[in-house]
């Protein structure tokens, strides 16, 4: 026999040949020979050296433990007086009840996170490597998937949901408006002309579910939509018609693609010839032809500024004709410009200025 004391805030567990016998609380105590004890704190976790079932068969053992079963597939969240210690997975635990408050939360790792004090201790590292978060922008939608299986469409925000057996993806989807650019198409005119076009289009994803579940690669189906119908438009013009229409064309393209993308979850608001780049041969000769028109145009005007201007003179004449006056006038003008054009002017004497003049200009006339 031996005494032993179990002081207060613990507990002692008496063994025999590694067999429980009883449970001691604070005191002082006897044990046999062959006994011995374990003293257990009552703030700490209760670990045993042997199966808990076996030990809670002792009633009074059992009334002092707080006993969390975690089954497969789920965790337990541990508050120890309202503050978070930690996270038990799958496995049964024990803790001592007459200490401190232990309080569990148990979640099934299945779908999404509840609402609740666990949101606000999600990013504490212990929980969140259980925790798949998707962060759907404001400028996109999101469609969930689970175990493959589609699992509806979700608007933009922060969503947690538990990593499972059952795995839960997302597909993000941008709804902004975007450039498409259908670029170096090849295209022969009606004429035969090969010429090189390009073209951006503006278009935005409107149905996520058609975009996506309902077709596979719905931009890559626009741009040949669009391809289909340049190089049909296109190929019904020759090449004078196509330059002269090249404003229209984005016009037609618009129309002729606009009816088809209701299926595609898609909606096209604008496109617009970018380039149109000819060979250079059919450059050269384009530029042969303009400047012959331009040459063309140059000397119609230069005729007929010279027919108006001849027209004038012939008026100019007749009007002299027939008034005397009007000749002097335009006599004394033709003076003046002589005049304008003699440095020095050499005169005999102080008499018949006016007649030496007049002989003078008359002479250069």
């Amino acid at each position: 026999m031996k005494r032993v004391r179990i002081t207060t805030g613990t507990v002692g567990l008496v063994f025999k040949n590694e067999e429980y016998q009883r449970v001691l609380q604070a005191g002082k105590y006897w044990i046999g020979f062959g006994e011995n004890v374990l003293r257990y704190n009552l703030a700490e976790r209760f670990e045993t050296p042997i199966e808990l079932k076996v030990l809670l068969k002792d009633e009074i053992l059992a009334g002092m433990l707080n006993v969390v079963d975690v089954k497969e597939n789920q965790i337990a969240i541990h508050f120890k007086d309202g503050i978070f210690q930690g996270v038990l997975t799958s496995g049964k635990y024990a803790y001592w009840k007459w200490v401190n408050d232990n309080t569990f939360d148990i979640f099934d790792l299945e779908g999404e996170v509840p609402e609740g004090k666990i949101r606000k201790i999600i990013n504490k590292p212990e929980i969140i490597k259980f925790v798949q978060t998707v962060v759907v922008e404001t400028y996109q939608r999101g469609l969930m998937f689970e175990d493959g299986k589609f699992a509806g469409e979700v608007e933009s925000g922060i969503y947690f949901y538990w990593k499972s057996l059952t795995p839960v993806l997302f597909y993000k989807i941008d709804t902004r408006q975007q450039v498409m650019e259908v670029s170096g198409q090849e295209i022969l005119t009606k004429d035969k002309a090969s010429l090189r076009v390009n073209l951006q289009a503006l278009y935005k994803i409107t149905d996520a579910q058609k975009a996506v579940i309902d077709n596979k690669d719905a931009e890559k189906q626009l741009y040949i939509l669009i391809q289909l119908a340049l190089r049909e438009y296109i190929g019904k013009l020759n090449i004078d018609e196509l330059l002269a229409e090249k404003e229209a064309i984005s016009d037609k393209i618009l129309g002729m693609v606009k009816g088809k993308l209701e299926p595609l979850g898609l909606k096209l608001f604008e496109c617009g010839i970018r380039d149109i780049i000819l060979p250079g041969e059919i450059r050269q000769i384009l530029n042969q032809v303009l400047v012959a028109q331009k040459k063309a145009e140059a000397n119609t005007i230069t005729r007929r500024e010279e027919t108006a201007s001849t027209r004038s003179m012939l008026n100019t004449a007749k009007l002299m004709e027939d008034n005397a006056m009007v000749w002097k006038i335009k006599e004394m003008e033709f003076v003046e410009k002589i005049a304008d054009k003699i440095s020095n002017i050499s005169l005999l004497g102080t008499s018949g200025v006016v007649e030496q003049l007049k002989e003078i200009f008359s002479t250069a006339r």
